[in-house]
């Protein structure tokens, strides 16, 4: 995965997700959650390569960042929470799709549960 429209399609490809332009520049592609408008994925190009920011679990994206050279924390988010991904070819499309659909999984609408009876004192 190397170009812009191979990672808004990659993204597209799950349920319920749609390409969004919110910044009025072209650059930022976001791609959001249908039934709760968050993102999941900013595709964009800085300094001459294409980048995809991505949420992860703070365990597992200190894993990738330690693992790939491509993945680093995410240009203009939350370090902790968000890796940026360079789709510079170095990293292997079938990793860069599981972080994807890490992302997806970690912004899904919350399920509203039953609510928990009051403690007993």
């Amino acid at each position: 995965m190397t170009t812009r429209n191979e990672a808004v399609a990659a993204c597209l490809s799950l349920p319920f997700s749609y390409e969004d332009y919110p910044f009025d520049d072209p650059n930022w592609t976001a791609i959001r959650h249908r039934e709760n408008r968050k993102i999941f994925a900013l595709i964009f190009q800085r300094d001459g390569v294409l980048w995809i920011n991505l949420k992860a679990d703070p365990m597992w994206g200190d894993l990738w960042r330690r693992t790939y050279r491509a993945v680093t924390p995410a240009y203009h988010m939350n370090k902790q929470h968000w890796i940026g991904v360079a789709l510079d070819g170095t990293m292997a499309q079938e990793d860069i799709l599981r972080l994807i659909r890490d992302s997806y999984g970690l912004t899904l609408p919350r399920k509203r549960g039953k609510s928990r009876p009051a403690p007993e004192e």
